[in-house]
């Protein structure tokens, strides 16, 4: 799964992101200034102004809870024998969870619409570069493919080639969105869905 970076500068930094915004550039004198920088300058995007606030925390909560939602019909192998199908869903479980990280350290989600739009990949960088602290190679390689996630659906997939699957297995695919969850209710400290546990249970059941 490789492994996780400590979040200390993350912590440290959310406490004044709540009291002032921070437009993003290569000046601000912050372990996420210089990697944000290059990730804008790398995707042409406009520079972010993290600030936190009740209303992002809320909305980054709902995306948790979201995403550990649409979760549910994986580990319950709904989407077994569709692999485009289950691609598409891990898609949006994916952003969600991402979404969730990156509204918590203060992203404004109508910045993520217009620069991040359905690019899994895209998501996993700005959340590393802001303290989420999840360098695993495989999940690294698995956004690249999921991105964008629209191109799984099954609309997409009617009258053209299946694009590139990478040969993920819903075997492998399932422990890494468990780990990728697992690390968003870690940093942001939100609580599990209510019936998690007793949902876990039965998907090993």
């Amino acid at each position: 799964m490789g492994k996780t970076a400590p979040v200390t500068s993350r912590r440290a930094l959310l406490r004044a992101l709540t009291a002032t915004p921070i437009a993003v550039s290569a000046t601000v004198a912050s372990p996420w200034g210089e990697a944000l920088a290059d990730l804008h300058d790398h995707y042409g995007d406009s520079p972010a102004a993290l600030v936190r606030t009740k209303a992002g925390r809320s909305l980054s909560r709902f995306r948790y809870h979201n995403a550990e939602s649409f979760n549910w019909g994986l580990e319950h192998g709904l989407y077994d024998n569709d692999g485009g199908e289950m691609l598409y869903r891990s898609g949006i479980v994916a952003q969600l969870a991402l979404s969730s990280h990156l509204l918590d350290v203060g992203f404004a989600d109508e910045w993520n619409a217009r620069h991040i739009r359905l690019d899994v990949a895209k998501s996993l960088a700005y959340a590393n570069a802001t303290g989420f602290g999840h360098e695993c190679p495989d999940m690294v390689r698995l956004a690249s493919i999921l991105s964008p996630y629209w191109k799984w659906g099954h609309a997409h997939r009617i009258d053209a080639p299946p694009p590139d699957n990478g040969g993920f297995t819903v075997g492998e695919v399932r422990p890494l969105l468990r780990a990728l969850l697992d690390r968003v209710h870690d940093v942001t400290g939100h609580r599990r869905p209510n019936g998690w546990r007793r949902e876990q249970q039965e998907a090993r059941s």
